[in-house]
């Protein structure tokens, strides 16, 4: 029996990381052998008490500006075997997260870090960090080429430490959209926010005839820590955009948090999933990665992963913040058969090689194969 050591952000805490942790701890004790154990960050987001899935226990909560906290949690994890740990500059204590590496350097089993961000133009001090954590951990894994290419050539990772896994996907049928009996719905998901690029996506639906245009359905809450700095004066100025261009009737903001089968059930019912994203350094995104999965024709900006990702086919890359190209993609998508074909023929190849299943047999067989040895100081 192995025992595997998380530290990350948990549900219910709503964020990628957090996601992305309880789905692989699942995957990993799903047979019963294994066992998880969890040390919570708390990035200053209020939310409740976990309710982990059985198998998995979480231990205790890691907290900014607590070194005692920090000592705690090493220690909790220096009762496991080998240790997750997900790494996001946003979700740890001290500048740019910098309290990570104290909790790194406390830390006695191996030491996998998974980089959910890999910046190519950081500050100095972000250069400083990454650095710092790439020493110490005894494997790096990222979820892209891009991300592997940039460690290599930017931060010289070497490549023996440096593991490429992708992302983890809900196994789920992929099947077409069902047949439309109005316009067509296209989805953009996830926890809201600038940089989302949302009102390039409203300025895209006012740029098409009103007969062209999709039922643009925009669904997540307001990220948290931007509703603490601003309150929803996003949501309130893509509203008040898509008045001022004549589509409120054609743009939905749904503010309610999707649970995992209402999510499924909108994207089944898509014909298309448009990511406009503002970033132009993303290595990494779930909802890509699970809209790809779906069979979901794809319209992106050119974020990295989306490069990566929908250069074989699948859907359409757009520049930044060009709402007549992406409008120009959208129609195309909408009205060329062989977009839906190729989006779905790439679903039947990565649905099930990315399946959760399958990438925490990727994890367990770098964790336990045999291979892996300590090597960080």
């Amino acid at each position: 029996m192995a025992r595997f050591g998380f530290l990350s952000t948990y549900p219910p805490t709503r964020c990628g990381l957090a996601t992305f942790t309880d789905a692989l701890a699942r995957a990993l004790v799903a047979d019963g052998r294994d066992q998880a154990l969890i040390v919570r960050v708390d990035d200053l987001v209020p939310t409740g008490p976990s309710t982990p899935a059985p198998g998995i226990q979480v231990a205790g909560d890691l907290h900014p500006d607590d070194g005692i906290g920090r000592s705690h949690a090493a220690a909790l994890l220096n009762e496991t075997d080998l240790v997750i740990v997900q790494h996001e500059f946003g979700i740890y204590g001290g500048p740019d997260g910098d309290e990570i590496i104290d909790v790194l350097e406390r830390i006695l089993p191996t030491r996998v870090i998974v980089l959910h961000t890999v910046p190519t133009d950081p500050t100095p001090h972000q250069r400083a960090v990454l650095s710092r954590i790439l020493d110490l951990a005894d494997r790096v894994v990222v979820m892209t080429r891009a991300a592997e290419a940039i460690l290599a050539t930017q931060y010289a990772a070497p490549s023996t430490k440096v593991t490429l896994i992708p992302h983890g996907v809900q196994a789920r049928p992929v099947a077409a959209p069902p047949p439309q009996s109005g316009r067509p719905l296209m989805l953009t998901w996830g926890l809201i926010g600038p940089g989302k690029g949302i009102e390039w996506g409203i300025r895209a639906i006012g740029c098409l005839q009103p007969d062209q245009r999709p039922l643009y359905r925009v669904l997540g809450q307001t990220h948290p820590k931007v509703v603490q700095q601003q309150g929803e004066q996003y949501r309130r100025d893509l509203l008040n955009l898509a008045d001022t261009l004549g589509v409120a009737g054609d743009v939905v903001l749904d503010g309610r948090y999707q649970e995992p089968g209402d999510l499924a059930t909108e994207i089944a019912a898509a014909a298309l999933v448009l990511l406009p994203y503002d970033s132009h350094e993303q290595v990494t995104s779930g909802v890509l990665a699970e809209a790809v999965a779906a069979g979901r024709i794809v319209v992106a900006t050119r974020f990295p992963h989306a490069v990566e990702l929908l250069s074989g086919g699948g859907g359409l890359l757009v520049d930044h913040k060009r709402p007549l190209d992406m409008a120009k993609a959208i129609r195309v998508a909408l009205t060329d058969p062989g977009y839906a074909s190729s989006a779905r023929r790439m679903a039947d190849e990565l649905a099930h090689a990315n399946s959760w299943e399958n990438v925490a047999g990727r994890f367990r067989e770098l964790l336990t194969g045999g291979r892996l040895e300590r090597v960080g100081p």
